[in-house]
């Protein structure tokens, strides 16, 4: 039997902004009480905005992937499509404008497919995955001048593979990926 949570606040005694990065990022300075009473003087908050991340099927049953260079590892991985909600977006619609942006597919069955946090201890936003079954091309890719985006058709076997090898290193990918091939075996 799973024990019932008892859910145990932090009380914010004192919050201050110290960086704020247009919509992209606010970095909050507070000073918390715990339930015990302890004070932590110094804790970090980072607010990003809700992310999305698309697990795409195309009518044949490959997984439309990309990949991509992140700078923060300095690295080139293969990835899920994933982007930003933009202000006044539906989680849905971000993720089927972000789609049809970075790999030029769409249409399909859409469903939410997992919501996750990226840090619970210290980001106050979600990262929601959607599965998108039926994808076809629609059109060219529109890449914002930031990403230099390629896009791979590939089997869900090689994605498995690549999952199983740590090649998709990126854990708000993978992680629903691997709920993705629980459900849906080789």
């Amino acid at each position: 039997m799973i024990d019932k949570l008892v859910h145990r606040p932090w009380r914010v005694l004192k919050s201050e902004n110290i960086l704020n990065i247009g919509p992209w990022l606010n970095v909050r300075q507070e000073l918390v009480e715990l339930p015990s009473g302890k004070q932590i003087s110094t804790w970090f908050v980072l607010d990003y905005p809700n992310w999305i991340n698309v697990i795409a099927e195309t009518k044949d049953h490959q997984l439309v992937m990309i990949d991509q260079y992140r700078h923060g590892l300095g690295v080139t991985k293969y990835e899920i499509v994933a982007g930003v909600i933009d202000q006044g977006e539906t989680p849905l619609q971000a993720a089927q404008r972000e789609l049809l942006e970075e790999t030029g597919f769409g249409g399909g069955e859409w469903q939410e497919y997992m919501t996750l946090s990226p840090n619970t201890s210290c980001q106050s936003n979600l990262s929601y995955t959607f599965l998108a079954r039926g994808v076809e091309r629609l059109r060219a890719q529109e890449q914002e001048d930031t990403e230099d985006i390629n896009v791979h058709v590939m089997n869900r076997k090689d994605v498995y593979a690549l999952l199983q090898q740590g090649e998709i290193l990126q854990a708000l990918h993978a992680a629903p990926l691997w709920k993705y091939f629980v459900e849906n075996p080789i």
